[in-house]
């Protein structure tokens, strides 16, 4: 139970960042179907926010509103997951990509680039840019996409009110979720920092990198990819 000062404070940061929440929500409306409306998004992130406020930990380096813009997209995405529209091939095509990261990451000790993966995957980098060109264009720009297609951890703690036991392993992947983002490859830090940090979209985004659209949705699209591969031992657990 929270006490009355503490309540205080989190009604007070509720009011401070609820323009992100809607910011958000309209910013992820214009990608979505129609049947998705935004008084929902709104509703889903307000909680997603609560989340953020009551789990943040200051000491893992992340700043609140990065933490916070990523459990208050994570919170909208699980509505969105309702209506999910996504062929089950770019689902698998997902899967395969970031298996092929986790294996050459754990056997050469260095980061999995565009020209390893394809030719792990027997494919040309034409291919291969393409099928993150249509993972992109299926997810939401967000790490907590980490809970698609059956990884389904996020989803299965993201209930207030939750056992102690489940609290803490929440905690735990949280940690490890914040250590992996800070771990990624620079530019797909950079990508993710632009889009949370500075809300860029990502038009504005390749102005900034001198990239195309195009390419700036592949990277994002890896980096959360690449999220699952290194969190993939949590995410196995989980099942």
């Amino acid at each position: 139970m929270y006490s009355s000062v503490q309540m205080g404070g989190i009604d007070e940061r509720v009011k401070q960042h609820t323009p992100l929440v809607k910011r958000i929500a309209y910013h992820l409306l214009s990608k979505l179907p129609d049947s998705v409306q935004v008084d929902d998004l709104i509703q889903a992130g307000m909680i997603g926010l609560l989340e953020a406020i009551r789990n943040f930990d200051a000491t893992q380096g992340a700043s609140f509103d990065t933490y916070a813009g990523i459990r208050i997209r994570g919170a909208m995405l699980d509505e969105v997951r309702k209506y999910d529209w996504t062929p089950r091939s770019v689902h698998k095509n997902s899967r395969l990509i970031s298996n092929a990261i986790r294996v050459i990451e754990n056997q050469t000790g260095l980061e999995a680039k565009d020209a390893d993966v394809a030719k792990y995957l027997g494919i040309s980098s034409t291919e291969y840019n393409q099928m993150l060109q249509d993972s992109a264009s299926s997810r939401l720009f967000s790490a907590d996409e980490l809970a698609e297609s059956g990884d389904s951890y996020l989803d299965d703690c993201s209930e207030l009110g939750q056992e102690p036991s489940e609290g803490l392993a929440r905690e735990g992947f949280q940690q490890a979720l914040a250590q992996a983002i800070l771990e990624l490859p620079e530019r797909e830090k950079l990508v993710i920092s632009l889009y949370y940090d500075e809300e860029l979209n990502l038009r504005e985004i390749g102005e900034v990198l001198n990239i195309s659209e195009s390419r700036v949705s592949q990277i994002s699209s890896q980096a959360v990819l690449r999220l699952r591969s290194r969190l993939s031992d949590w995410l196995d657990n989980s099942q």
